[in-house]
C-alpha cells in the first residue's frame, strides 16, 4: 500500500482494515490498461454500492432534518445534495484529487471531465467505506464531508428546478425559450455520464453534466441562471 493512502486516511480521519478496498476505490478502468500487474480492480463497482449507500444515508438525513417538507421538496434536496456537482466538490475538500489512480491520458483531463471522475471516486469510497466498516462508519463520513453542504444549497436554492426557471427568465428578458443539446456521452451502460449544453437560438450560454440528460440539463440551466446574473 503506497504511503500516500496513508496520509489520505490520516486526512479523513479513517483508518480502513483492508487498505486494498481504499486503494480500489482509487482506481480508474483507464489505470489498469497501462498497469497490468495491478492487483486490486476498478472501482466501479465500488461506485455502483456507494451510490446505492449514499442516497440511502442522505434520505434518512433529509427526512430527519426536514420533518415538515413534502416528499416532492426531499426528492429536490437530496437531487441536489448528491449530484456529481456536490460529490466533485466533497471530494475535492478531502483531497481526493491528489490521489486518483489514472492513465496518462486521464490525467490531462481537467474542468468537467475531471469533477466527473471525482464524484464517481467519491461514491466508490462510500462504497469501499461501506464495505469495510458498515452503515454506521458510511453515515458518519457523509455526514462530516457532505451533510455540510445542504445549507448553501437550501440557501441558494439549487435544489428548486433550474429548467423552470431558466425557461421563465429567458423568455421574459429575451422572448426566446432556451433548448439543450447533449455535448458528450461517456462510461458504460450501467454508469453512462452526459454532458449538455443550453442554447438560446445558436449561442451557447452554459454546460452542465450529470449521471442523466435530465441532471445534466439542470446542471447546464444553473450555470446559465448564474452566469446571467439570473
Amino acid at each position: 500500500m503506497p504511503k500516500d493512502f496513508q496520509t489520505f486516511q490520516q486526512a479523513i480521519g479513517v483508518e480502513f482494515n483492508d487498505l486494498n478496498l481504499l486503494r480500489q476505490a482509487f482506481t480508474h478502468r483507464s489505470y489498469l490498461n497501462e498497469h497490468r500487474d495491478e492487483s486490486v480492480g476498478h472501482n466501479e463497482r465500488l461506485e455502483f454500492l456507494g451510490d446505492a449507500v449514499l442516497e440511502l444515508i442522505a434520505t434518512h438525513f433529509l427526512y430527519q432534518k426536514f420533518p415538515a417538507e413534502a416528499e416532492g421538496d426531499l426528492t429536490a434536496y437530496r437531487a441536489a445534495l448528491v449530484n456529481a456537482v456536490t460529490c466533485a466538490e466533497v471530494a475535492q475538500d478531502i483531497g481526493m484529487n491528489d490521489f486518483l489512480l489514472l492513465s496518462r491520458g486521464e490525467q490531462k483531463d481537467t474542468g468537467r471531465a475531471r469533477s466527473i471522475l471525482l464524484a464517481n471516486a467519491f461514491e466508490a469510497l462510500v462504497g469501499a467505506l461501506y464495505l469495510d466498516q458498515g452503515y454506521e462508519a458510511a453515515q458518519k463520513f457523509i455526514t462530516a464531508h457532505l451533510f455540510p453542504k445542504i445549507d448553501e444549497i437550501i440557501r441558494r436554492k439549487l435544489w428548486q428546478d433550474a429548467k423552470s426557471a431558466l425557461q421563465e427568465k429567458a423568455q421574459e428578458r429575451e422572448g426566446i425559450t432556451p433548448h439543450y443539446t447533449v455535448l458528450r456521452e461517456t462510461g458504460p451502460d450501467h454508469d453512462k455520464h452526459f454532458v449538455v449544453g443550453v442554447y438560446i437560438k445558436d449561442t451557447l450560454l452554459a454546460q452542465g453534466d450529470g449521471k442523466s440528460k435530465q441532471e445534466a440539463e439542470q446542471s447546464a440551466a444553473r450555470a446559465a441562471l448564474d452566469k446571467k446574473g439570473w
